[in-house]
């Protein structure tokens, strides 16, 4: 469920769009909240918060690095010291935005892993091109071990889950925002399409646990901007602080929505079984 204050009213709420307020009953990928209720009166049938479901690793024929090789990198840095971008497997960014972003990424000094796709107007499933970067770019970052670039897919649960990830750069699609909750870990949205927008302000305003560095694929950015934004969230700010809490609490939330245990059922739990129970008798 997303709730967005500032839109149509002074507290509208906003649907996923592939959500059809006439379905007789709706599962939903989520876990249950305080406000759950404000859903549930807003369908005509019954609603179950069922997620996060469990996911395993997705792996790709094109994968640009294998898990091992990403693990080893990874256990190079620091505890909560890796910002992870990746804006997912529908979606990029133009040539000028991927400029300024790996100009700000090298000039913040932190260390990052990127999964890069060729930019906007681009073969998505062509060769990505040294041209679209900063001339050295990939060489600098590389022998300092400050960056890692990953062509097209990476292992994302895995560097998710590992000690030394401590932000991720995500467009806020929401397989992706539960896979980054779920770990504890605070976001920097990108939302470029559909309904990643809702998303990412809904995770800043309403959650706590993300800030808004740009907004869709033809946005203005400069570097600059990017280095600021990232040392907010991962210097010793107190913006970053309260991120990294909200994070972990909503962390616990969803580890208690899917315990599932002798004399104890988490929320998801129960409401996958009450949606296969009544799933089953209305067929």
């Amino acid at each position: 469920m997303v709730r967005i204050r500032g839109l149509d009213s002074s507290e509208s709420r906003c649907l996923s769009p592939y959500v059809l307020m006439g379905s007789s009953s709706i599962p939903w990928r989520s876990w249950r909240r305080q406000d759950w209720g404000l859903f549930s009166r807003m369908t005509k049938g019954p609603s179950w918060p069922i997620g996060p479901l469990r996911t395993q690793g997705r792996r790709r024929k094109n994968s640009g690095i294998s898990t091992d090789d990403c693990v080893l990198w990874l256990n190079l840095h620091r505890t909560s010291s890796v910002l992870y971008v990746c804006f997912g497997s529908e979606n990029t960014i133009s040539a000028s935005q991927m400029m300024e972003l790996a100009m700000g990424l090298e000039e913040s000094g932190r260390a990052f892993i990127w999964v890069v796709r060729p930019p906007l107007g681009n073969d998505q499933n062509g060769d990505f091109r040294a041209e679209w970067l900063p001339e050295g770019f990939e060489e600098r970052v590389g022998e300092r071990k400050q960056g890692l670039l990953v062509r097209q897919w990476a292992p994302q649960l895995e560097i998710l889950a590992h000690e030394s990830t401590g932000v991720f750069l995500s467009h806020c699609g929401w397989n992706s925002v539960l896979e980054s909750l779920s770990q504890g870990i605070p976001l920097m949205g990108w939302p470029i399409a559909a309904d990643q927008f809702y998303n990412s302000k809904m995770l800043e305003e309403e959650i706590g646990v993300c800030v808004e560095i740009a907004r869709g694929n033809d946005s203005e950015i400069d570097k600059g901007h990017v280095k600021e934004v990232i040392e907010m969230v991962m210097g010793e700010t107190e913006k970053g602080k309260k991120m990294t809490r909200k994070a972990s609490e909503v962390k616990e939330m969803i580890e208690a929505a899917i315990r599932e245990e002798e004399g104890f059922n988490g929320s998801s739990v129960k409401a996958m079984d009450a949606f296969m129970d009544t799933a089953t008798r209305e067929r």
